[in-house]
Order: structure tokens, then sequence, then C-alpha cells
């Protein structure tokens, strides 16, 4: 009878522990596993910040989130990601808002010169009350769903000769190589240049050569591209803030609890904060460095190159696809 006893007690904490277990998993969502794909190389900041979010998830979700890392495109190329997370061959990649602009033409908007205006306007538009109306509407439109913007760096001026850019009138006639494509030629014209196409492998020597005046990028690219050797000036214009966006499989991201969703967005948030504080030190340091290296540095105009760049975008056939009224919002927001 004893032993009968005890063997109804033992099956009783055995049930209930199983009825806890469930209960638990109702609440927290059956254990996962996403695959986080990108291009980027492994000393890439966005790269950096991958890994955070797969040391942040796992650790807060006490490993019910295990995140499978894959970088330099190992498990898909650049041009086919997107794809793969859209048909769920993988979970997440951090994108580009050039990238999405196939299934949602409207998002060409931050594509266009000065839609910000600073580093300060685009984190606060992207990753706050806009940034989540944007993101919901991508997400209905091609079940793929942004939840963030990482700050990617902003491109600046770079010239052969020795000349502060103040304003667009300043750039008439200055040969400006850009990447060849209609989009990034348009840009290079609505700053004031002539647009030159040169592929990125060329570039060096056609500004040793004075093939073209000058170049634009970020500043880490100038750096690790060696421009500065064959360049004697740089101006900030800071005409192109770029982002990039973590986005997951809508199918996916409905499937996960709300707790699971809230450690996933812990993750994402971590990140950003780790790729925001990388480039902006990278960016401050190599200011000091260019200088040192026998470079002048100015500071342009920024209210005359945005007013006249934005002019020339809202005129253009750009502008046709744009969600003007969201335009307002994202430009209301560099005034708060």
């Amino acid at each position: 009878m004893r032993k009968l006893t005890v063997l109804l007690v033992l099956a009783l904490i055995v049930s209930g522990l199983a009825f806890a277990a469930g209960a638990t998993e109702q609440v927290v969502g059956k254990p996962v596993e996403l695959v986080y794909t990108m291009t980027a190389v492994p000393t890439d900041a966005h790269a950096g910040a991958m890994r955070v979010f797969k040391e942040t998830v796992e650790r807060v979700s006490a490993g019910n989130i295990k995140v499978l890392t894959y970088d330099s495109a190992s498990l898909f190329k650049q041009e086919q990601e997107v794809s793969a997370v859209k048909s769920g061959q993988a979970d997440i990649t951090c994108t580009s808002a050039s990238w999405l602009t196939d299934g949602s033409p409207w998002v060409s908007m931050f594509t266009a010169g000065y839609i910000f205006k600073s580093y300060d306007h685009m984190t606060s538009v992207l990753n706050g009350p806009v940034g989540k109306e944007v993101f919901e509407r991508i997400a209905k439109e091609q079940g793929i769903r942004p939840l963030g913007a990482e700050y990617l760096g902003t491109r600046q001026l770079n010239l052969v000769e020795d000349k502060w850019i103040k304003t667009p009138a300043d750039l008439k006639g200055v040969n400006l190589r850009m990447p060849n494509s209609e989009a990034w030629l348009f840009l290079g014209k609505a700053l004031g240049a002539n647009p030159t196409p040169i592929s990125f492998s060329e570039l060096y020597m056609a500004l040793q050569t004075k093939t073209v005046d000058g170049q634009d990028n970020p500043l880490p690219s100038t750096k690790n591209a060696k421009f500065f050797e064959v360049t004697k000036s740089i101006t900030l214009t800071n005409h192109l803030v770029d982002s990039v966006w973590p986005t997951i499989n809508e199918a996916r991201w409905q499937s996960l609890s709300a707790q699971q969703q809230a450690w996933v967005m812990e993750g994402i948030a971590a990140g950003i904060k780790y790729c925001d504080e990388t480039n902006l030190k990278a960016e401050a340091e190599l200011v000091a460095f260019f200088r040192s290296a026998g470079l002048k540095v100015y500071e342009a105009d920024i209210n005359a190159f945005s007013t006249h760049v934005l002019d020339l975008y809202l005129k253009s056939n750009f502008a046709k696809t744009w969600d003007l009224a969201m335009f307002e919002k994202v430009q209301a927001a560099a005034k708060k």
C-alpha cells in the first residue's frame, strides 16, 4: 500500500511538472532557430551587430531562441538575400532601402539625397513612430518586416584639389565620380556636379590621373581605399545618411510568441547600439586622421545643399511613387 502511495505521489509530481512545462511553453513559445544571413564581411560594423544580436537574444531567452549567423554572402549572394527571406529559406537579413523598392516603389524616398539631414534625424525617424509605420507597410506589401535601422555611414565629398565646397554652385564643372546607375548619377547631378560613372576598382587611378575631380563615399571607405593618398580635401556635405535594416520573414515573425518577439527586439536594440556607436566613433576619428594626413577638411552649407537637392528630387520621376504625406512627416522630424 505504501509503495502504491509513493508511486501515485511521484506520478502527480511528474504530471504537475509536465503541466507547468506545457503552460510555460504556451506563454514563452516553443524553442526556435533563426537563420540570419548577410553580405557584410566580419569586420563591418553591421556584421558585428549581427553577432551582438545573436549573443543578446540567446542570453535573454536562456536558449529558447538560437540564432545561426552567416556573413560574407556565405549562404546567399546580396541579390538573393531579400528573396531568400521572403521565401523562408532564411529568417533574417540586413538589407537597405534600395533593395526593397521593387516590392514597394515608394521606399525609394529613403534613398534620396538629404532625405535625412543627420544621423540623429535618420535614427529618430526610422527607429521611431514613422519607422514603425514604414516597416508595417512593407510587411503588408512584401511579407518581410524591417525591425529597425542601423547606421551604415554618411557620404562626403573628396576632391583632388584643395577646394571648399560650400554650396551646390561650387560643384559646377566638377567631374564627380558616381556609381554607374540612374539613381546614383541623378544624385551627382542634383548635388551640382558633372556625374561621371567609373567603377570603384578603377577609382584610385582615376583620381591619381585626374580623370575625375573627386569622389563621394563614407569616410571609412575613403580611408580603406586609400583615396586620401591622391586627394587634397574633404567637404562634409552629409548628402546621404545611409542605413541598413535587419528584416525578418513576416510569417516567421507572427509565429513567435509575444515574449519571443520581445527578446528579438531586445537583440535588435543591442545591435543598433553597437553598429551606430562603432560607425560614429570611426567617422569622428577619421576627420582627425585625414587632417593628420595633410588633407583639408571643410564643412558645407548643409541647408543650401539639402534645399537644392530635395527640390530637384521632388520635381523628378523618382518622386512620382513617393508617399508625400510620409515625406512631410520625415522632414518635420528634422525640426524637432
